[in-house]
């Protein structure tokens, strides 16, 4: 039976785990499953089958996979004693991080590569050059005791570095020309949050969403909570309290002023909310980031 897997990604902006290791069956339950946002695996030890949409894939050490958002996939790990599974995880949602990649439009494009075209094939093999993306994902892993989940702009630099290293390692692979890419067909969760995307900082109107998208404003409402875990006005909130974090970061504007380029103009309102999501308010949330962008960063930021 396939599983719909919901991460928070309102909670954490980003899911990481460096070298997870399994030693036993006990400890790892392989399952169908889709989830939402991008997941890049890498293996470090380990034996088995990969299934992604219907292929089957060998899983050996040093292979990197990709599975994109609502992916059916399933990983089948021969675990036995000495042959553990040994793993890293990458886990983002693509439009929180876009915008990042913009100063940069040939990494931009291999980074909307990864979760909208279609890839000839998820997995890489054999790969030379591991090492510098190694270090990049060792570098995060040292600095997550010092990082806020809500630290946009480290997760967003960590995520430049790893994609540059990840794009030489990809067009080195035959089997993935550079070019044009042919896009893969979205599924009706993705289409919502693509409509989303452009529009959050506009009063929401299911109404006309639904006519966009051809959905009824009900089927909207339960297709999306079934797939993401969130509602969708708990979505626009999420999506407006993370641009409301880079505006903070990236300029001098005023609360009132970054209260309405959201979509808030009530900034009495807007304050409050920032507050219950992230536990401080807009002046004391900039006033930390300011004191914290002076301390020492990890190497992947210098």
């Amino acid at each position: 039976m396939a599983r719909i897997m919901n991460i928070d990604f309102r909670q954490l902006p980003l899911y990481f785990a460096y070298e997870r290791r399994s030693d036993s069956p006990e400890q790892f339950e392989g399952i169908f499953h889709a989830h939402q946002g991008v997941e890049i695996l890498m293996v470090h030890e380990g034996a088995g089958t990969l299934i992604v949409d219907q292929r089957s894939y060998d899983i050996r050490p040093g292979m990197i996979c990709v599975f994109q958002p609502f992916q059916l996939h399933h990983v089948q790990v021969n675990l036995s004693e000495g042959v553990p599974f040994v793993r890293s995880i990458v886990h983002y949602e693509p439009p929180t991080y876009e915008a990042y990649f913009d100063r940069w439009p040939a990494l931009r494009a291999f980074f909307k590569h990864m979760h909208k075209g279609r890839l000839v094939s998820p997995c890489l093999y054999d790969l030379q050059g591991l090492e510098r993306l190694s270090t990049i994902l060792l570098s995060l892993h040292e600095s997550l005791p010092e990082l806020s989940r809500d630290d946009y702009e480290a997760y967003s630099l960590f995520l430049i570095s790893f994609f540059r290293a990840f794009k030489t390692l990809w067009e080195k692979q035959s089997t993935h020309p550079s070019g044009e890419q042919e896009s893969r067909r979205l599924h009706q969760a993705e289409r919502i949050m693509e409509w989303l995307e452009v529009r959050y900082k506009e009063p929401l109107r299911l109404e006309q969403m639904g006519k966009d998208l051809h959905l009824s404003p009900h089927h909207l409402s339960h297709l999306f909570k079934e797939y993401s875990g969130n509602s969708i006005s708990d979505y626009v909130s999420a999506k407006r309290m993370q641009a409301a974090v880079i505006l903070l970061m990236s300029g001098d504007y005023s609360v009132a002023r970054i209260a309405e380029e959201v979509g808030m103009p009530n900034c009495s309102h807007f304050c409050k909310q920032f507050k219950t999501h992230f536990g401080s308010t807009p002046h004391q949330y900039r006033k930390q980031w300011h004191e914290n962008s002076h301390s020492k960063q990890p190497q992947y930021l210098k």
